[in-house]
């Protein structure tokens, strides 16, 4: 048996090949939309992709599935548990096949058993896998979003992300039966998640690729419960707030969507006057340098997301799918930042710009100014200041700046009618990363009387309050 794993760090989403090398075929679990890695593994290791297996409609990126289909014909394995609103759809001329709890299906020597596993959503199933060629029983479970290294899946995105009331209660209840099913399971099992620390599926997700059952009974806090009151209380606490991208993800997931190969080109900019032009009006240019580069000087109207590990996640928060993206960039890392926005169905990027270049070409810059803890103390002192708390709810509930207003980054675009006007804006967040990210959107709509608080409330509890 072959096994490998993938991980996008960018996604914190973990993928994997599993092939049968007596037959020279494989298949891939829960893929990532760029497949490339897989068909170079696959042909390092002489085999076919044959296969790809969802655990359930994913909706903090774009499974390649199909992308998988349309390249090698590959079948797709699809959950058809849940009821009609949890079904795959716009499958005509795919091969595929609808799994239920139980199912069998095989790939030379190997077989992989279906297990449905609701809780995180309804159609959600894990894949038990035996290899038979050395064993009769099952050597591990893919659990997709059930069940991660000290954590499970988050029963609350249907009603936070795609508006579906009264499903977290009731997803919560179904994943603790889940879990009870999850704990009968062989302590020898290895446990292959799809997600990793730094995913918005759970709330406290490890950091190590895989477990074992025993593992996790063990020591994941949410097989501790055996009182389901209790265990639906736990669970809904302290969730993080969903970026908004996953709702347009369930939704493509389900449906379907345009295959990357059928993308139109994306375009060159090479005048200053013409990104001043699309600024004007109203386009959305992203500028993707690092933070301290933007605050220096950018070109005024423009939003800075830095092209790092949360790059993903903060563009699904803040980009408009239904309109045109325009990237200022540096030109060696657009291919990898296509790739990154393509993984989340952003597919509208209609041109890009060197960033350097624009920067060198423009007449005047915009910038905005940051600011020690202490120097923000000082300010709170000697001026009508207005503190913005940027992080996540649950952060700002365990400790904050007093009279500090707290707005999530990601909202903040939408909640611009609750930022002060008339006061200078101190913007923070745990270390100046988010907070920065929230800078640059307030000066990009006319708040330029702020500054950011670099370190945060981190460096704010060092600095001020010891």
């Amino acid at each position: 048996m072959l096994l490998r794993y993938f991980y996008d760090e960018k996604l914190a989403h973990a993928s994997y090949m599993v092939g049968c090398q007596q037959k020279g075929e494989a298949v891939i679990i829960d893929p990532m939309r760029n497949i490339e890695p897989y068909i170079q593994v696959a042909e390092k290791e002489n085999m076919t992709i044959v296969g790809a297996l969802e655990t359930h409609i994913h909706a903090d990126f774009v499974a390649g599935s199909r992308e998988l289909a349309d390249r090698f014909g590959a079948k797709l394995y699809l959950s058809d548990e849940g009821d009609e609103n949890w079904k795959y759809q716009n499958l005509d001329g795919i091969s595929h096949q609808l799994l239920k709890d139980g199912d069998k299906f095989e790939l030379g020597r190997l077989t992989f058993e279906v297990m449905h596993t609701p809780g995180h959503t309804p159609e959600s199933i894990s894949f038990l896998l035996t290899d038979g060629a050395a064993a009769d029983k099952p050597i591990g479970i893919f659990t997709g979003d059930f069940v991660f290294a000290g954590d499970i899946g988050r029963p609350d995105l249907l009603e936070k992300a795609a508006g579906i009331q009264g499903t977290a209660d009731a997803g919560a209840k179904a994943m603790f039966k889940s879990v009870e099913r999850f704990k009968k399971l062989p302590d020898y099992l290895q446990v292959w998640p799809a997600h990793g620390a730094g995913s918005a599926c759970g709330k406290a997700l490890g950091a190590i690729p895989s477990s074992t059952v025993g593992y996790e009974k063990q020591f994941n806090w949410a097989m501790k419960y055996d009182n389901e009151d209790e265990f639906v209380k736990a669970l809904l606490e302290g969730q993080p707030e969903p970026p908004y991208y996953f709702a347009v993800m369930k939704h493509v997931n389900k449906v379907g969507i345009g295959l990357i190969k059928d993308l139109p080109p994306v375009q060159t900019i090479t005048s200053i006057d013409e990104v001043e032009r699309l600024v004007t009006k109203g386009s959305q240019v992203i500028d993707t340098r690092d933070a301290a580069s933007f605050a220096r000087g950018h070109i005024k109207g423009t939003m800075n997301i830095p092209f790092n590990n949360s790059f993903t996640n903060w563009m699904g928060w803040i980009v408009d799918y239904e309109k045109p993206l325009y990237l200022l960039a540096d030109p060696a890392q657009l291919d990898e930042m296509l790739i990154a926005l393509r993984s989340i169905g952003i597919d509208k990027v209609a041109a890009y710009a060197d960033a350097t270049d624009m920067i060198q070409q423009a007449q005047e810059l915009d910038s905005y100014e940051n600011v020690t803890p202490l120097k923000a103390k000082e300010l709170m002192e000697q001026e009508d200041v207005a503190v913005l708390d940027v992080r996540n709810l649950t952060e700002y509930q365990e400790g904050h700046i007093e009279g500090a207003q707290h707005i999530m980054v990601g909202t903040l675009k939408n909640r611009l009618d609750e930022v002060p006007a008339d006061k200078k804006l101190i913007v923070q967040c745990q270390s100046g990363g988010r907070s920065a990210i929230a800078a640059s959107i307030l000066k990009a709509n006319g708040y330029h009387n702020l500054v950011n608080m670099a370190g945060g409330y981190g460096q704010w509890i060092k600095d001020v309050k010891n």
